[in-house]
């Protein structure tokens, strides 16, 4: 039978370079590949496992334009990874547990990317979403 193995987003940005060192320096991404090898606008980037592709040809985006994309991590470790970013990033809001019993915070990246970090937690509550 036929089957699904991953998914990788590739995101639309702006400034590939400035893309390219948010999710390395930041977010400790790993980079796997760059296309074309003089002037790269393309990477192929992982961490933990979980792949993004960055750019291309067909990745650029306006920079006044709106982002269409939001990226949900399930992570171990949330708080871990919130002190790691919380004087990296601007925190959007969280780190809370919601009544679905994940623990959450969300950031954007340099193209308003919205990144929420996400756990599975039986912590109490910290906050109800209606």
């Amino acid at each position: 039978m036929a089957r699904f193995n991953s998914v990788e987003p590739r995101l639309h940005v702006a400034d590939f370079q400035r893309s390219l060192a948010f999710y390395t320096q930041v977010l400790g991404f790993e980079v796997l590949a760059l296309f074309p090898e003089t002037n790269p606008s393309f990477a192929l980037v992982a961490r933990d496992g979980v792949g993004l592709q960055i750019g291309g040809i067909d990745g650029q985006k306006d920079p006044a334009a709106p982002s269409t994309c939001t990226l949900y991590f399930d992570v171990r470790d949330a708080l871990g990874v919130h002190e790691e970013l919380k004087a990296r990033v601007t925190i959007e809001w969280g780190p809370e547990v919601y009544n679905y019993h994940r623990r959450e915070f969300a950031f954007h990246d340099p193209d308003g990317h919205l990144i929420i970090i996400s756990e599975e937690t039986d912590d109490p509550v910290t906050l109800v979403d209606d």
